[in-house]
């Protein structure tokens, strides 16, 4: 059986993605097969795309979001998935990923897809689920109801817009600040709990000593290099900071000598390294069912059915910067002509 795709044979810009078609393998092992039915880009998918490092197969299919159907179970899965779940995932950094017919994908790290969303606006979630709740939760130990103040910059992002969900509506958390510099944005924020809203174009001290918050927590899902030697200065002693990103050149005297500790999260390291992977699982369960309860929002605001076209343009919305939230796209019977 065949599996037609768009992939890359090799790095490059948005010209480097080609529909192909690729041999469709049976599951093993812990693999679950599932039937894409929408997809959504992050930028990981523009920087591999670019750098297509690590990857020796001919072909390399990119995407690390995907909503679908399973149509076959590995042996070790066949306790968790049947033929017929709707599912949703992220999936593994060093294997094909969804902007495909049929991915195969480690069963441990999919979740239901909650019953109550479509499929673009599902596909729209799981990796920013990830991220954020592997960040918030188990890298920065925040807990419920937790008062001290937490900055999230780069908030209207698509990690951002769950983060701001995850600290306010689940977590409880009494000072959500988020930083945000357009009216669209500074909007969407506030829409989906933030609490405080300062702008990151500007020196980001006085606006937090304006608010007269304390902030023990900083997310950061923009440029470390940019933001870490402004927030050591005001964030508490032996406050916690963490990053999607590696810093490049941020010195860092003035958090060791107050015990600020640095996190980093990769939505991946689970999957690559074979750690507690059913934990991710886990999560997007939980996440669906906050779904469901109505406790969270979407965050699509953009989406398209998946044609070659189309996916250039996503990539290149993506690596614009600029994009609100996310953006996801159907798959339709001509997506792979």
């Amino acid at each position: 059986m065949a599996n037609k795709a768009i992939a890359i044979s090799q790095a490059g810009g948005v010209d480097a993605l080609q529909v192909t078609t690729l041999p469709l393998k049976a599951p093993t092992g812990w693999d679950i097969l599932v039937k894409n039915y929408a997809v959504s880009v992050n930028p990981v998918d523009a920087k591999q795309r670019s750098l297509n490092k690590g990857w020796t197969e001919a072909w390399r299919v990119l995407g690390y979001d995907g909503a679908g159907i399973v149509q076959d179970v590995g042996p070790n899965a066949d306790s968790l998935w049947k033929k017929g779940d709707e599912v949703w995932y992220a999936g593994n950094v060093m294997r094909n990923g969804s902007n495909s017919q049929y991915t195969l994908v480690d069963g441990r790290i999919v979740g239901r897809k909650p019953k109550s969303l479509d499929w673009v606006n599902s596909a729209a979630f799981p990796l920013v689920v990830l991220t954020a709740y592997e960040l918030l939760v188990e890298k920065m130990d925040i807990q419920k109801n937790d008062d001290g103040g937490l900055l999230i910059v780069n908030a209207a992002g698509g990690v951002g817009s769950v983060a701001v969900q995850l600290a306010a509506k689940i977590l409880g958390m009494t000072n959500v600040i988020a930083t945000a510099s357009r009216k669209e944005t500074i909007d969407w924020v506030k829409k989906l709990g933030a609490t405080h809203v300062i702008n990151h174009r500007e020196p980001l001290e006085p606006q937090i000593k304006d608010l007269g918050i304390s902030v023990k927590y900083v997310a950061l899902f923009y440029d470390p290099d940019a933001y870490i030697p402004q927030v050591i200065t005001f964030i508490e002693p032996f406050g916690k900071i963490g990053s999607i990103l590696s810093p490049q050149k941020a010195n860092f005297l003035t958090a060791h000598m107050r015990s600020i500790t640095l996190y980093f999260e990769s939505m991946f390291a689970k999957s690559m390294n074979n750690v507690n992977p059913e934990s991710q699982g886990q999560i997007l369960n939980d996440f669906a069912q906050y779904v469901e309860d109505k406790k969270v929002i979407p965050i699509l605001t953009d989406s398209y059915p998946l044609t070659l076209k189309n996916l250039q343009k996503a990539h290149k919305e993506q690596e614009s910067g600029t994009v609100l939230g996310k953006i996801a796209l159907s798959i339709e019977e001509n997506s792979f002509n």
